[in-house]
Order: structure tokens, then sequence, then C-alpha cells
């Protein structure tokens, strides 16, 4: 702050040349609001932060409180190590890491299986109970002098008065319950009696019948409440070396599958007592009596044809690697129209 000199209040003149008195100095006295400048500045700050926290106090600390964020954020990264650079070694580690390390798939023969096995039905055929050696009825279901009679499906008829006298296997095509099979399959029993794959069971009846493709059409008498029919898949597109899945009951034994490979097309078969079939699916899947009437299908579970027939050159009436299927489109015919799909 400026100081001012002090003067005399004197109103006498100053004789001409007058001046100070030599050797001493001019006297300043300060103003009567003076202060020192520093103190004054930091009270003034002082009262204008206290003002301004005052009137804006949330911004401040919110504000505050990300500066304070921020600068932990940067001093983070600052002391993070920089990441090693990707090497071709590197990647290869992790890819192998992500190999070894992902979870299990189902094979895709497990996955067509879990999809056609709601639709696959027991077939067993019964016929009128046959005397035994003492003239009385055989209770078991099923001859004792007889080794190539099934074993039975329970240890008492489930017809009574019928004894367990065939098994093959039949595929719900239909919602309402109604089923394929072979023709020599269901015409070989007085009576037919099915199992769902829920377990239910029910005695059913021929409604329709193809004679020149084997085929059978069976009603069962009751239907599970979520009946699922298969899928049904065109083979127009079907190739040699394909894969298939056979699914059925042979020799009474299921649901039992096999996996193989479609082996040929528009196959012929014939055999005695039976008419001539043309236009078979040929394939490798193991079938064994008891397949008949079971579904050929392919790796998403859709059915492209029914197991029909085996053949062995030496007679026997086991698999010798060659199987055959009705196609679809014919199997399907007197249920689903000309055009099935």
């Amino acid at each position: 702050m400026k100081r001012r000199p002090l003067y005399s209040r004197s109103s006498k003149p100053r004789p001409a040349g007058d001046g100070p008195v030599p050797g001493l100095s001019p006297v300043y006295i300060e103003g009567p609001d003076a202060a020192p400048e520093g103190p004054l500045l930091r009270t003034r700050v002082a009262n204008w932060w206290s003002g301004f926290y005052a009137r804006r106090r949330a911004p401040v600390l919110l504000g505050g409180a990300a500066l304070i964020a921020l600068l932990i954020v940067g001093a983070h990264d600052l002391l993070r190590p920089l990441p090693e650079p990707l090497t071709q070694s590197t990647l290869n580690a992790a890819v192998n890491f992500a190999i070894d390390h992902r979870p299990p798939q189902p094979a895709a023969t497990a996955v067509a299986y879990a999809r056609i096995i709601p639709s696959v039905v027991r077939v067993d055929g019964y016929d009128p109970l046959r005397p035994n050696a003492s003239g009385s009825p055989d209770e078991r279901g099923g001859s004792p002098n007889d080794p190539t009679s099934p074993s039975p499906l329970h240890s008492k008829s489930a017809i009574p008065g019928y004894e367990n006298s065939s098994v093959g296997t039949g595929t719900v095509i239909k919602d309402d319950g109604t089923i394929l099979t072979n023709l020599h399959v269901a015409a070989s029993a007085a009576k037919l009696r099915v199992t769902f794959a829920d377990g239910t069971e029910a005695n059913a009846s021929i409604v329709g019948a193809e004679p020149e493709n084997d085929m059978a059409i069976l009603k069962p008498d009751k239907v599970p409440d979520d009946l699922q029919p298969a899928t049904l898949a065109s083979t127009a597109g079907l190739n040699p070396g394909d894969p298939v899945l056979a699914t059925g009951f042979p020799f009474g034994i299921g649901p039992s599958t096999s996996a193989g490979i479609v082996s040929g097309l528009r196959r012929e078969f014939e055999e005695e007592g039976r008419p001539r079939l043309s236009n078979l699916i040929q394939f490798d899947a193991a079938a064994n009596p008891g397949n008949s009437g079971g579904p050929l299908v392919n790796m998403n579970g859709e059915v492209l044809g029914i197991v029909t027939a085996i053949l062995n050159p030496s007679g026997s009436r086991t698999f010798a690697g060659i199987g055959f299927a009705v196609p679809i489109e014919n199997a399907a015919r007197p249920v689903m129209g000309e055009s099935p799909l």
C-alpha cells in the first residue's frame, strides 16, 4: 500500500528555499484500514471458499470423489506391468488349453437315439396257449419245447389264455398313436400288444396293410398323453456312406440301437413265403429278428426307412452285415397319402 508523507498543519508559508531538515528522512503514516497484504488475501480466499462450498457442497464432494477415482485409476495403469507380446507359441498354448478344458459333447449317435426313442414301441404277438406235456396249458408265456420261442414279456402272459409267441418293433408316426411295423410282424400272431417308451401297454389291431412293401398299420386302444411321433425325412438326398442308426428289440432285448452306414440304394430282396421287395435301402447297422418294423434314422433322429429284412447266405436268422429297410416314402404312403413328406 502506498504511504503518504506527513506535512505540517501550520498555515504559515514555509520560507522559500526551506526543505527537509538535513540528515532526517521523511516520516510516513499507514492508513487506518491498512493490513498486511498476505494475510488479507488468505482471508479473502477462505471466505470465498466457505461461501462457495456452502452453496455447492454436493457437486464439490462429487467432483472430488471423481478426481480421486481418476487419480487411483491412473496410478494403477502406470504401475501395471506391460503385457507380454503375443507369440505363436502363446497362441497355440491358449488354443490347446481351450480344447482340453471344453465340456464333453454327446456323440451324434447318442443325439439321434435320444430323439427317436420316444417314438419306438415294442410289438408283442400272442397266440393261444399250447398244452404242455401233461396236457394242461403252459402258463409261462412260451413253449418249453421250442428253443426258438422268444422270452416272454412278463413272467405271466399279458393276455390271459395267450402266450407270447413273437417280438417285433413299431414306429409311431402320428400323435394319435398310429404305428408302422412290418406286415410279417403284425400278421404272425393272433393278438398284438404294444409297449410305448414310457411303459404304457395297450392292445393293438391292424387297420391297414400294404403287402408289396411288407407294411402294416397298427392302432392301439390307448396311448400316452405325451406321445411323441417320429419326424420323417426324405431319402432323396440319401447316399451310400451316410451314417444311420437302427433301433428296436432284437431277440426281445431293448430298446437297443446300433450304428452303421448306408451300404446301397434301390436294392431288392426276396424270401420264401414273402413278396419280392424292391427299392430298398441297404445298411450295415446290426439288425436281428425283433428289429423288424423299427426305424432306420439319420443323425438328426429323423426316420429314413423301416427295417424289414436281413440277409445271411448261410440261412441263419442272424445278422451278417446286410440289412434292408423300406424307404419312408413307401412305408408311410398308406397312412400319409401319395406324398407322405
